[in-house]
């Protein structure tokens, strides 16, 4: 028997293509930034009140996040990983419903954990800070303020549970209008990829 070169295929190549992520702005974007920081600035202006709906916020949340991925682990049934999905859902609903029921403690316990997220966060960019070539006071910084604001969340948790949710809430919100404002929302956008460049 003779071996024979294999044929070129007589299909072209499927053309490459290019993913782009942008930023465009548009009317729309410019109402709702306006729309947002103004809410910010009503949020900032009473913070326990807005305390308040973020628990209510972050409850009822909870609760769909936990259901959505109740019902997403029962697709994954063969596939493995079932009944981790099932029992992160119905935790996840559960602290939901919890909050909902005692929303005094719940804010007292999302507070917290934002306290302990602080920490940890100053603590990392501290750390991260050695490795970085450049930018490190920055980091630092940062990375210290995050330690102290966290640490006086956790020694006065009472005292931070009525004023911390409502301002992340408020500071979120602000930077999210600030920035439809300035940039837009970001815009996903593929096409073949250019031709490089020949010398």
């Amino acid at each position: 028997m003779t071996q024979t070169d294999p044929q070129p295929s007589s299909y072209p190549d499927p053309p490459e293509v290019a993913v782009t992520v942008e930023r465009r702005r548009s009317g729309w974007d410019v109402a709702i930034g306006i729309l947002m920081v103004i809410a910010a600035l009503i949020i900032l202006g009473d913070v326990v009140v807005a305390t308040v709906v973020s628990v209510f916020l972050i409850g009822w949340t909870a609760i769909g996040a936990g259901l959505v991925l109740a019902v997403w682990a029962f697709t994954r049934f063969r596939a493995g990983g079932f009944w981790w999905a099932l029992l992160g859902g119905i935790t996840l609903a559960g602290l939901g419903v919890l909050v909902l029921q005692h929303p005094v403690r719940g804010a007292l316990w999302i507070t917290v954990f934002i306290g302990a997220a602080f920490v940890a966060g100053g603590v990392t960019r501290v750390v991260a800070a050695a490795s970085l070539p450049r930018g490190k006071g920055l980091f630092v910084l940062t990375g210290i303020l995050s330690i102290l604001l966290g640490g006086w969340i956790l020694v006065f948790p009472t005292e931070a549970t009525l004023t911390v949710l409502g301002v992340l809430l408020g500071v979120q919100v602000l930077v999210e209008g600030i920035t439809l404002l300035v940039a837009g929302r970001p815009r996903i956008t593929s096409g073949p990829r250019p031709p490089a460049a020949t010398a």
